[in-house]
């Protein structure tokens, strides 16, 4: 059972899930690089302008970071999809409803399933980012998501970094078919830049090792030059260290 898949840059994917079309984490303007200055100008071109986004029935968004929750993109969305559904932490349900998307199409991510059609289905995890944390109300303030499609499972972890709790969590919802995590490390210079950075690619393949996926998707590493990683770097480094897994960058299908 083939998944189609359109890598969007940074986090985001389209997942053809059966009849049911699925966004994660889309980001389709240039806004950060409006709000933060040009040196945060979108490396990836948009594939398809939010307006035209006519095919959306979920969106699932991990947490409010511009590069995460870009209102340019998913009010646009809201409209061309009227169908649709956002799912996402408290902080962001609030933005979205504050920003005119009905309330009754909003869906706060909490731990239990979530059912989006025949043979879908989605958990809410925890996200450290760089630790997990919840808002004034109790709420996970960062969180990713395990989409379940007939059984077979995906986890995409949004932003993160290796955490206890996380791999304890994502271990008893397992197993893990296809992990998208990232791989743009944090570091000392980064956290000099204002950059909040996720788990080095090392990092990465532990984690992913850890939790038993047969397939890892890396993301956050295309998109902005102060806070991306060489695809050359990505393949040597898995080409060297043999990890139990495989590994797919921008796949067409899962």
């Amino acid at each position: 059972m083939k998944i189609p898949v359109m890598p969007l840059g940074q986090c985001g994917f389209r997942l053809a899930l059966g009849n049911i079309v699925v966004y994660i984490d889309p980001y389709l303007t240039d806004h950060v690089a409006e709000v933060e200055g040009p040196k945060m100008r979108r490396l990836k071109p948009v594939l398809i302008e939010p307006s035209k986004v006519s095919d959306a029935d979920y969106v699932l968004i991990t947490h409010a970071h511009l590069d995460h929750c870009d209102l340019s993109t998913l009010i646009p969305i809201s409209s061309a999809s009227p169908q649709c559904r956002f799912v996402g932490p408290n902080e962001v349900t609030k933005l979205l409803i504050e920003s005119g998307i009905a309330k009754s199409r909003v869906v706060r991510a909490a731990e239990e399933w979530i059912d989006l059609g025949p043979c879908v289905q989605v958990m809410p995890v925890p996200s450290a980012h760089p630790r997990v944390e919840t808002d004034e109300q109790g709420y996970w303030r960062c969180v990713g998501y395990v989409v379940d499609y007939g059984g077979r499972r995906l986890y995409h972890g949004g932003d993160g970094s290796p955490d206890d709790g996380v791999l304890s969590r994502l271990k008893q919802l397992g197993p893990i078919d296809t992990a998208f995590i990232p791989v743009n490390e944090r570091n000392f210079y980064r956290d000099k830049c204002g950059i909040v950075g996720n788990m080095s690619v090392r990092e990465a393949f532990q984690m992913t090792a850890d939790i038993g996926a047969k397939i890892l998707v890396p993301t956050h590493w295309d998109m902005f030059a102060p806070n991306s990683v060489y695809k050359e770097e990505i393949d040597l480094l898995f080409k060297l260290t043999r990890p139990p897994f495989d590994m797919k960058i921008d796949p067409q299908e899962l």
